[in-house]
């Protein structure tokens, strides 16, 4: 008899979106009194950008004659040169020295979160902000390093606290050093970004625990407030205790197109390894690569046209952020995030729960949004809202959330 992985069993109910997908569709399945308007899943919606589509159709173009067809991708890191050499390129531009080997690419920074777990050990203790991003959770509780779930959280995480007491950012915990720590920042869902010092403060902390820190930092490009590190490698001491995890989902509209790239400098070692060869070695065996029609694409956001662009749709919807923000603040809510991410974090009125207010904004207002309770057991009540939508939906929610407050 094949065996399962029980650990899946241990799951609670779905992952969050689906959830929200389901009592969404029961909703309208009840026809109602206007169209919904989502601003619940970190889906964007403005289109790529032209420099973006012109590289890709080119490539599209080259595939299609043999002279200049590409099949596996074989290069370092299932990068070609030209997206890596790119990468490191922007890196250097913002100060950080990054070396092109250190580099590699993948189908989101989703997978990557999740896969990096398996070059570790089962036996970790893992460390991660509450509320958080459920993949980082989840894929620790397949791997069965999260112990059991008790309707609240998992018995073998450790959860760092990150309420508006703290800024939205952790503090050192007090007990056993966690072997790997999930920071996330600018955050999802928080919208909270931490400053220099605040790193500074676990890297010091990672290196002197041989701890290591997964740093997530696919928002950067929303980063507004100067002084706020765009990467962990910005921080003296990184090299030997993070890895660093970027997309062009968020940045440039890749959530269907699918393109991300993880660092892990070479001097990152563990018990004497390198674990740079890890996950070399783990995504030569498990990857073949991004298509090298999309790696193009995602070479032409680092051109100056493609930069200009990519700004501009940020720019976008960071000004839909900016309506949320003021619009639900002037509605009397206590609104967090929109700052430096694309996220607004609002607390839900004095006595409802998140889930409660999901409901009422939703069969209300038709507003789709994320309950905080979703992100852990420091996310009741909040709720999460994106700034993704187009800008005549962003103000239309505004105006039905305010009308049913």
């Amino acid at each position: 008899m094949a065996h399962i992985n029980q650990n899946f069993l241990k799951l609670p109910g779905g992952y969050l979106f689906p959830e929200i997908g389901r009592r969404v569709r029961a909703f309208e399945a009840q026809d109602p009194p206007r169209p919904l308007i989502r601003l619940g899943i970190g889906d964007v919606t403005q289109p790529l950008a032209p420099a973006v589509v012109e590289a890709m159709v080119e490539a599209a173009r080259e595939m299609g004659h043999k002279e200049t067809f590409r099949g596996y991708c074989e290069e370092t890191g299932c990068a070609y040169d030209f997206l890596r050499f790119a990468i490191r390129d922007s890196y250097k531009a913002a100060g950080v020295d990054i070396a092109d080997d250190e580099i590699f690419v993948s189908d989101g920074a989703k997978s990557d979160c999740g896969n990096i777990g398996d070059i570790f050990s089962g036996n970790n203790l893992v460390a991660v902000c509450d509320p958080v991003y459920p993949v980082y959770v989840d894929t620790n509780a397949m791997a069965g390093r999260a112990g059991e779930f008790d309707g609240e959280k998992w018995t073998g995480l450790v959860y760092l606290p990150c309420t508006a007491e703290n800024g939205f950012f952790p503090a050192l915990p007090a007990g056993k050093a966690p072997d790997l720590i999930y920071i996330c920042s600018p955050n999802n869902p928080t919208g909270a970004a931490a400053t220099y010092d605040q790193l500074k403060t676990w890297v010091d902390y990672a290196n002197a625990n041989s701890s290591v820190i997964l740093y997530d930092s696919a928002y950067e490009a929303y980063i507004t407030q100067p002084g706020i590190p765009h990467s962990i490698f910005e921080v003296e001491g990184a090299r030997t205790c993070a890895i660093e995890f970027r997309s062009f989902s968020k940045t440039a509209g890749f959530t269907g197109t699918r393109c991300a790239y993880t660092v892990i400098p070479k001097e990152l070692e563990r018990e004497g390894v390198s674990l740079h060869a890890l996950w070399n070695r783990r995504q030569g065996t498990k990857f073949n690569g991004v298509p090298y029609v999309v790696q193009r694409g995602a070479a032409a956001v680092f051109t100056p046209e493609g930069q200009a662009q990519v700004k501009a749709t940020i720019d976008y919807y960071m000004e839909n952020a900016a309506i949320i923000k003021v619009g639900l603040t002037a509605a009397g809510l206590q609104v967090y995030g929109g700052i430096n991410a694309p996220y607004i974090w609002c607390a839900v009125p004095q006595g409802m729960d998140s889930w409660g207010f999901f409901d009422k904004l939703l069969h209300q207002a038709c507003v789709v949004t994320t309950p905080g309770a979703g992100f852990g057991p420091s996310g009741e009540g909040y709720i999460r809202l994106t700034a993704f939508g187009s800008r005549e939906d962003t103000t239309r929610a505004v105006e039905r959330i305010k009308a049913i407050l």
